[in-house]
């Protein structure tokens, strides 16, 4: 995703707001203009990483990442696995939890502290099955509370015409 026509548009608007002070308006602006692009960027890259962060929420346990290429964010769409193999090295199998109906009404957060050790297998498991942090803890989750049916995510089609995208997001 270029950003250059939206940093410009910024500049321009900018500059428009400017006429009405004069000449000495005019100067001003074009010189924080030029000082605001790396800033212009940086709000919108982080808009870009919310609104992933967001989408994510939605598609879990598929995800949208950001990824910056040079001065350029890409997306990484992660579609939900169809099947939900949980590795049985790092969560045991529960057959004595109650099954856990799946609800696509939403989601929520929740803060986990993880020794880093745990964390360092967390993301190599998740990256030998290819799939985000995230989504991966929420496969072993269910799996290991007994869910018998895993949330199926709504198919969705890109407003983009089906291209993919690569990257990462914080």
């Amino acid at each position: 995703m270029d950003l250059t026509q939206h940093v410009e548009e910024l500049r321009h608007q900018l500059e428009l707001a400017a006429e009405a002070g004069g000449d000495d308006a005019r100067i001003i602006a074009g010189r924080l203009a030029a000082a605001l692009e790396s800033a212009a960027r940086l709000v919108l890259l982080d808009a870009i990483s919310a609104a992933a962060a967001e989408i994510t929420l939605e598609l879990a346990p598929g995800s949208v990442d950001v990824r910056l290429r040079g001065r350029d964010p890409e997306f990484v769409v992660t579609p939900a696995p169809t099947d939900h193999p949980v590795p049985t090295d790092v969560v045991p199998p529960s057959n004595t939890a109650a099954p856990v109906e799946a609800d696509d009404t939403g989601t929520s957060r929740v803060t986990l502290r993880l020794p880093e050790q745990l964390k360092a297998r967390i993301e190599e498991a998740a990256g030998r099955d290819g799939v985000s942090v995230n989504a991966w803890l929420v496969r072993t989750v269910a799996a290991a509370v007994g869910a018998t049916d895993s949330p199926s995510p709504s198919v969705r089609t890109s407003p983009l015409g089906g291209q993919s995208f690569t990257g990462w997001a914080r």
